[in-house]
């Protein structure tokens, strides 16, 4: 109301400390950085672990501060985070969080009210960083992790949150991506975003469109995100 002129507040005496404005940024992690060139048999066993509130987050942070082109980024809300190892040592880090509040092409796929879509969002989970590590350089490798994943993600969530998901959906940016293993593992491209940005009130493109792709959980997906209760 100050901002449109109708009322004065007094000047402002203190600004509560914001511990995510001055988060440091994720410590430099040593691993084996030996190229790994085979085929996705030879890295046999693949082990994939959830490390969220394990003594390997810091690891996952560190791997994708340095070597996503998107850095690290703490999530808000709901999330897991997950690293691929072969013989203890980390191939891949996969993350998945809540899911964003509007998405037009995968709300059309769905099918849901608005009021349904408030109720139900956290049904569904975004993949929010997917990394193979530079120096691991193995066909099929990504496809391979994405179904390992997916196969184990909603009892995880159970677990930490209390509830499934049933949905997973993910936003490829085209101008760098063909979205290659996300079609490999059969996840469904239903649109794309609007390039608006998440808090953007301009109806012009901000930012590059993204391909939305998702992938249902369970055959009843949408009877079990359209569920009014």
């Amino acid at each position: 109301m100050e901002l449109k002129g109708f009322i004065k507040l007094p000047a402002q005496k203190f600004t509560p400390a914001n511990p995510l404005a001055k988060r440091k940024k994720p410590s430099r992690v040593i691993v084996d950085k030996t190229p790994v060139h085979c085929s996705v048999g030879d890295l046999f066993p693949i082990k994939l672990e959830q490390v969220r509130k394990t003594r390997f987050e810091k690891i996952f942070n560190g791997l994708v501060s340095e070597h996503h082109y998107l850095g690290y980024t703490q999530p808000v809300g709901e999330h897991l985070k997950y690293i691929a190892f072969s013989s203890d040592r980390p191939i891949a880090c996969l993350a998945w969080g809540s899911a964003p509040w509007y998405i037009g092409a995968r709300d059309r796929f769905i099918g849901w009210s608005k009021k349904t879509r408030e109720n139900n969002l956290h049904l569904i989970a975004n993949n929010l960083r997917f990394l193979i590590l530079p120096w691991v350089q193995v066909s099929c490798l990504a496809s391979y992790l994405l179904a390992l994943n997916r196969r184990c993600l909603s009892q995880d969530w159970q677990d930490l949150y209390d509830h499934p998901v049933y949905l997973l959906e993910t936003f490829v940016d085209t101008q760098r991506y063909l979205g290659t293993c996300y079609k490999a593992d059969n996840w469904l491209c239903v649109g794309q975003t609007t390039g608006q940005g998440k808090l953007s009130k301009s109806r012009q493109p901000l930012l590059s469109k993204k391909a939305v792709y998702v992938y249902p959980l369970t055959k009843n997906f949408r009877r079990e995100l359209c569920y009014d209760a």
